[in-house]
C-alpha cells in the first residue's frame, strides 16, 4: 500500500519506518524534518496515486485542524485522511464534515506506544466507516504489535470513537502512573527500606502490579536511582482533562483519574496556594503548627 504521512516527529518518524519495514511505500512530509521526502503538502498529494490515503501525525489542536483544512483543498473524491494524533474527539466530527464536502473520507485513530512503538508495535483504536477501516487495514496491521489483531487493534465505532477511546486510555494511564509514583515515594520515605530500586524491580515478574509502565519505572531508576536529575514538575497534554470532563458529562465517578490529574497541577506549584489555605485553616481552628514562608519556619499560636 502507498501512504502519505504528514508529521515525522518522535511518533510519526518511527511509524514511517515500521510501515516501510512491512513492505509499504511511505511518502513523508514535515517542514522541520530532514527525513521528509517532499517539501510541501501539495507535492505530497501530487506524489500519491489515487485514491490517496494520507495519515496526519502532527500536534493536536490548531496544527491538526489546519493540516486537515489544507488537505481538504488538495484532495479529491474518494481519498482518505486518517488523523492519528491526540486530537480531542469533538474535532473529528468537524474534520469529517469539512472533508465530506469534497467526498473525502475520514478516520480517526488513537495511537499508543510512544517511542517504543517502532520496535514493539502500537496499540490502535480507530473510528470511522467500516469500508474506510478495511481500506486502511494493511497500514493498521503494519503498525500494531505481532499477534492476534484484536489484541492490538480495535474498530471502536464511528468517527470520533477512536480518539474517545484513546482519551480514556490516557486517563487510565494517568491513574496508573500516579499510583506507581506514590508507591515509589512511600518506599523512598521509609527508612526501613534500604534499596527502593530493587523492590520496584522485584515487582516486575509474578506480582499483580506488573506492567509495561512498571518496567519503564525500573528502567528510569536504573538510569538515575534517586531520580535526582529530574524536577518534580509534570505537564498534561489534555487527555486527562478531557477524560474527567467526560466522566462529569456521563455521571461516571472517576476519583482516581481526577486525583491523578490534580496531582499534576500541584506539581507545578513551588508554593501551593491551596496548601497554604489548608495550613491557615488548620492553624485557625486548631492552633496547629505552620511553616512560615522563607528560610525560617515557625509555629502558629494556640488559642
Amino acid at each position: 500500500m502507498q501512504l502519505g504521512l504528514v508529521g515525522l516527529g518522535r511518533m510519526g518518524g518511527n511509524m514511517a519506518e515500521r510501515i516501510r519495514a512491512a513492505g509499504h511505500e511511505v511518502i513523508g512530509f514535515d517542514p522541520h524534518s530532514d527525513a521528509a521526502n517532499v517539501k510541501s503538502l501539495e507535492e505530497l498529494v501530487s506524489s500519491l496515486s489515487a485514491p490517496r490515503t494520507v495519515w496526519v501525525m502532527v500536534p493536536a489542536g490548531d496544527p491538526t485542524r489546519d493540516t486537515v483544512a489544507k488537505l481538504a483543498d488538495l484532495l479529491d473524491e474518494g481519498d482518505l485522511v486518517i488523523d492519528g494524533g491526540n486530537s480531542k474527539f469533538t474535532d473529528d466530527k468537524l474534520n469529517a464534515e469539512l472533508l465530506g464536502k469534497k467526498s473525502v473520507h475520514y478516520v480517526d485513530c488513537g495511537v499508543s506506544g510512544g517511542v517504543w512503538g517502532r520496535e514493539v508495535g502500537y496499540g490502535l483504536m480507530a473510528g470511522g466507516a467500516a469500508e474506510d477501516i478495511e481500506r486502511a487495514m494493511p497500514i493498521f496491521d503494519a503498525l500494531r504489535p505481532e499477534g492476534p489483531r484484536e489484541e492490538g487493534f480495535a474498530h471502536a465505532g464511528p468517527v470520533g470513537a477512536g480518539h474517545y477511546s484513546k482519551m480514556v486510555h490516557n486517563g487510565i494511564e494517568y491513574g496508573l502512573m500516579q499510583a506507581y509514583a506514590e508507591g515509589y515515594e512511600l518506599l523512598d520515605a521509609a527508612e526501613l527500606v534500604t534499596d527502593v530500586p530493587a523492590v520496584i524491580k522485584a515487582w516486575s515478574r509474578g506480582t499483580v502490579v506488573r506492567s509495561w509502565l512498571l518496567d519503564l519505572l525500573v528502567l528510569a531508576l536504573e538510569q538515575d536511582p534517586g531520580l535526582s536529575e529530574l524536577a518534580g514538575y509534570v505537564d498534561d497534554s489534555g487527555e486527562g482533562r478531557w477524560t474527567v470532563e467526560e466522566a462529569i458529562n456521563n455521571r461516571v465517578a472517576a476519583p482516581v483519574i481526577s486525583a491523578a490529574l490534580f496531582a499534576r497541577f500541584v506539581s507545578r506549584q513551588d508554593q501551593s496556594p491551596a496548601m497554604k489555605a489548608v495550613a491557615a485553616l488548620r492553624q485557625q481552628f486548631g492552633g496547629h503548627a505552620v511553616h512560615q514562608a522563607g528560610p525560617t519556619s515557625g509555629t502558629g499560636s494556640v488559642s
